[in-house]
């Protein structure tokens, strides 16, 4: 790593080096305070960081966030590439909540990312991928709530929430087709970076970015900070309820899926994590609607019409 740091950066090549807490998919480590060097640990991981470097060439004037820039890359090892990032200033969007400023910050990324043409998004050379089947997520996000609510595991998700009230056997419904944009596509925590002041001071890691469905990175959001301030961010970048609804879903059923593989399967997150996204994810919005005694239903629903699932009696 040293020989690899003085021939890349010579005038760093003295610096201290220390791996990364969060993340390091890519064996990731701080070079002293102004550079993060990330390894790909296989041919996929090099080609990923490769798009990843081109697109964020690419889009970093068309946002109001900032995005690392790479300063040196090659291979450290035949096909395996590595990269040498400015290290961005702010804290893991874990630890350092986000203000109001800060989601008009997250609106501003949402409305970059939506606002690149046809050709642009073409140029880019990234991966399509369809949107996911809700219904699909539906049924297993089902099962999940049911084991979960027989263990105690949803009493009390959180403030303004309440158990999800999913049915398996709910009828397969239609849902428009869903937009087309440029997707981060891990739009999670430690991914955004946040000031004292709880802007948004930087996104990370776009080695998993797509062309495909947007509502992939409000669910992101929706699980990262809470789906109140998901759906704010999304609505002041424009995006119409529909999509903002499908991202609920997304989001929802996910946490839902998670939490219940990491209990009863192979999921190795840490368990605390997924209870607070999951908590975050249920959290009530204005899309949710009200019943006639005023009480909350979730998120659970079709996406085109009424986002609940059939009301408890």
């Amino acid at each position: 790593m040293r020989h690899l740091l003085s021939r890349a950066l010579p005038g760093e090549s003295g610096t201290r080096i220390e791996p990364v807490d969060e993340g390091g998919e890519h064996s990731t480590w701080w070079v002293g305070t102004r550079y993060v060097l990330r390894f790909a640990l296989d041919e996929s991981g090099s080609r990923r960081q490769r798009r990843e470097r081109a697109l964020r060439d690419a889009i970093r004037s068309r946002l109001a966030v900032r995005v690392p820039t790479s300063v040196a890359s090659g291979e450290w090892a035949p096909r395996l590439t590595y990269t040498i990032d400015t290290r961005l200033p702010g804290v893991s969007a874990e630890l350092q909540p986000v203000s109001p400023a800060g989601e008009r910050d997250l609106a501003q990324l949402l409305t970059g990312l939506r606002a690149l043409s046809a050709e642009e998004i073409a140029g880019l050379g990234l991966p399509t991928a369809p949107p996911r089947p809700l219904d699909t997520l539906r049924k297993a996000a089902a099962s999940a709530a049911a084991r979960l609510t027989a263990d105690g595991e949803l009493d009390g998700v959180a403030d303004g929430a309440h158990r999800p009230p999913l049915r398996t056997d709910a009828p397969a419904r239609r849902t428009p087709p869903a937009p087309v944009a440029v997707v981060h596509n891990d739009l999670k925590g430690e991914h955004l970076l946040v000031s004292d002041s709880g802007r948004v001071c930087g996104v990370l890691d776009w080695t998993d970015a797509v062309i495909g469905d947007p509502a992939e990175d409000i669910a992101g959001l929706a699980i990262s900070l809470g789906a109140p301030a998901a759906i704010r961010a999304a609505t002041h970048a424009g995006y119409e309820p529909p999509v903002c609804r499908r991202a609920l879903l997304l989001a929802r059923y996910d946490t839902l899926i998670r939490l219940a593989d990491l209990l009863y399967g192979t999921d190795d997150s840490p368990l605390p994590l997924l209870r607070t996204q999951l908590a975050r994810a249920w959290r009530t919005t204005p899309l949710d609607t009200t019943t006639p005694t005023g009480s909350s239903t979730l998120t659970t629903g079709d996406p085109t019409t009424d986002i609940r699932d059939d009301p408890p009696a």
